[in-house]
């Protein structure tokens, strides 16, 4: 795939032309969006990112083989943006964020996870470019991965973690929000407000989910350009996701094991192209397996979609199946935030 600097400079220019004008459009003037204003947006941003994907398909040079790694790239991502999300959610009800504030801490916190996931793709692509042993250690990374989501979801509150505690040892801080201000002065002293905490959290947490994302989408497309693109729209439009679905988010109950699933798959697959170009010496005397089979890019976009569809209609049967037996026994569903106030 042939991607000049011009570009690569104009794609760039472009998305942070995006977020500037989210930031004053929308961020500057603290406020809770509304559904309606939600739904329009992210409409735009999902529509225009399966109108990049179109696009590559035409472009000379690029070509739909390039489109549907894109595609696949791209609902791998957003379906672990949504992951995302949901941990999103629980530190906003960790630190009591108030809802106007929210919209900002959102925005902090995808820009954070944008630019850390643009150094791993780097070092992701310059790793691929120069050891094709690394698909080894991407495959056996995703397996893992793939077994800590299935297994250990939702264990761990990222409000009040070791890192956050550490934080809060080295930090004065105050007790209460001082609006979306980030450090305050009392007594002579600053302090820094849990508006900070709060964004520290979320840049904590981007960082455990780029490790999660990079690998998944090199395991379906070694283009950085891809990688990249595929990343930035799917993290467009998710702090209107946020409010659009926030409702949604504690109903997708099996998002965890969907999830786990693609990034298993991904890790097979990833495995299988790691022996497919084989360079070890001590793996078939450094000879590549090429009786392995490579799985189509067409399979992986046809098991991601299909995975993230029996996820989405499994857990909201099962939710609505939960919702009856309470209604049925008197006992009153809760959204998370209530939970972690009972708790």
């Amino acid at each position: 795939m042939e991607i000049t600097p011009l570009v690569w400079g104009i794609t760039i220019a472009v998305t942070i032309a995006f977020f500037v004008y989210e930031f004053f459009a929308h961020v500057r003037k603290p406020h809770e969006p509304s559904v309606g204003e939600s739904a329009r947006w992210s409409a735009f941003y999902i529509g225009l990112a399966l109108l990049f994907g179109v696009v590559i398909g035409f472009v000379p040079g690029w070509g739909w083989v390039y489109s549907g790694e894109y595609f696949a790239g791209y609902l791998t991502e957003k379906a672990l943006s949504i992951d995302n999300l949901f941990v999103f959610l629980i530190v906003m009800a960790g630190f009591a964020v108030p809802k106007i504030y929210q919209q900002k801490v959102l925005m902090i916190g995808i820009v954070i996870a944008l630019i850390m996931r643009g150094g791993f793709i780097a070092v992701g692509a310059a790793l691929i470019e120069n050891f094709s042993w690394i698909f080894y250690i991407f495959g056996a990374l995703l397996l893992f991965l793939a077994y800590r989501q299935a297994f250990a979801h939702g264990d761990s509150d990222p409000a009040n973690g070791k890192f956050m505690q550490f934080v809060r040892r080295i930090l004065p801080v105050s007790d209460e929000y001082n609006g979306d201000k980030l450090t305050v002065k009392k007594g002579g002293k600053r302090f820094v407000t849990p508006m900070l905490l709060v964004i520290v959290a979320i840049g904590f947490v981007d960082l455990i989910f780029a490790v999660d994302s990079i690998p998944a989408i090199y395991g379906l497309t070694n283009e950085a350009y891809i990688v990249f693109t595929a990343n930035a729209f799917a993290l467009m439009g998710l702090r209107q996701l946020y409010f659009l679905i926030g409702g949604l988010l504690e109903r997708l109950v099996y998002l965890a094991q969907g999830l786990a699933v693609i990034l298993a798959f991904i890790g097979v697959k990833l495995l299988f192209h790691a022996l497919h170009v084989n360079e070890l010496p001590f793996i078939n005397g450094g000879e590549p397996l090429l009786w392995v089979p490579e799985i189509p890019i067409w399979l992986s976009l046809l098991f991601i979609a299909a995975t993230i569809v029996v996820a989405t209609v499994a857990s909201l049967a099962k939710t609505r199946r939960d919702d009856a037996k309470a209604l049925a026994n008197g006992t009153p569903t809760s959204t998370p935030e209530q939970k972690k106030e009972h708790s």
